[in-house]
């Protein structure tokens, strides 16, 4: 091939390349790390955002009640984690309506004045894991990922990648992010009969898990810290709707009126969670105050647990 054949080459695949990298989406860019303490990852038409949270919702930690060892265990993994010191991943299972999620947005506002900040990432996005760590790496913030109400069905994307960001990826992860997953699933992938098909039992009757369970185990077990939530009993639901009352403002009288209707509710709703004995507590609020069984359907009262607000 001629020289100027090779240049004339060499042109039109720089011009292809050029109009090739122009169909990429942007990389991810950093935000304005001052405008919030918590920050969502979204893909808007295939470009990637990490957007602040400009009104971070306000729970504290003195109001989430019947939950003590569980903010215990929280409260310590996380000052580990501001102070700099070594702290592992966390996966927060069990009920549902008990405090998970708001937990973790409590140890946010704990926190925050001493440099935590948090970064909501839904499962459909946990594939861009990587770009978002290194994007994190180099700031002097502690940054906490979260991804709520977490679970896969089988052959998803985002398992792999956060399996092998958890644990497993040839890169080192930074020092400066953990993962907090809540869950309802305990191994985060449904569990069903098929699976042990595969188990065995030796000759001194000891029962092996095959290869499927052992799958599913890998990925929750990669979470150094595991923290269990369990259903309330009725005095303990009945605490945490007293406790809801007193956040808007009725008195002690108004709060002992107030147990059968909150057990009413929960007998329609066929759950006695915190987030329940919250819409019970709005509800009534709402309603002045007023000593009576509630009509309402179920979902007249915004969802504490949810993320509308981070």
């Amino acid at each position: 091939m001629s020289t100027d054949a090779l240049a004339q080459f060499l042109s039109r695949a720089e011009r292809l390349l050029a109009r090739a990298e122009s169909l990429l989406p942007p990389a991810l860019g950093a935000p304005d790390w001052a405008a919030s303490s918590a920050f969502r990852y979204r893909r808007r038409r295939g470009v990637p955002v990490l957007e602040p949270v400009r009104h971070v919702a306000t729970i504290r930690l003195e109001a989430l009640k019947e939950v003590d060892a569980q903010k215990e265990r929280l409260l310590q993994n996380s000052r580990q984690f501001v102070q700099g010191r070594p702290a592992n991943n966390v996966l927060l299972t069990g009920a549902r309506g008990t405090g998970k999620s708001s937990l973790i947005k409590a140890v946010l506002n704990e926190f925050a004045p001493q440099g935590l900040r948090l970064i909501e990432v839904d499962k459909a996005d946990l594939v861009d894991l990587p770009d978002l760590v290194d994007l994190v790496a180099e700031r002097p913030e502690r940054f906490i990922v979260f991804c709520d109400d977490l679970s896969f069905e089988e052959g998803e994307a985002g398992y792999k990648a956060l399996k092998s960001m958890l644990d497993g990826s040839i890169a080192a992860a930074s020092d400066n992010v953990l993962i907090y997953a809540t869950s309802n699933r305990r191994h985060l992938l449904p569990e069903q009969m098929r699976d042990n098909l595969a188990a065995k039992v030796d000759e001194n009757g000891e029962l092996h898990p095959g290869e499927a369970i052992e799958e599913k185990v890998s990925l929750s077990e990669r979470f150094g810290l595991w923290i269990s939530f369990y259903p309330f009993s009725q005095q303990e639901y009945l605490a945490i709707a007293g406790q809801w009352l007193r956040h808007f403002g009725l008195d002690e009288a108004a709060i002992a009126a107030a147990r059968q209707p909150a057990l009413i509710w929960a007998l329609e709703r066929g759950s006695r969670s915190g987030r329940v004995a919250y819409q019970f507590a709005r509800d009534l609020a709402g309603r002045g105050g007023a000593g009576t069984a509630m009509q309402a359907a179920p979902g007249d009262a915004p969802i504490p647990d949810g993320l509308d607000e981070v």
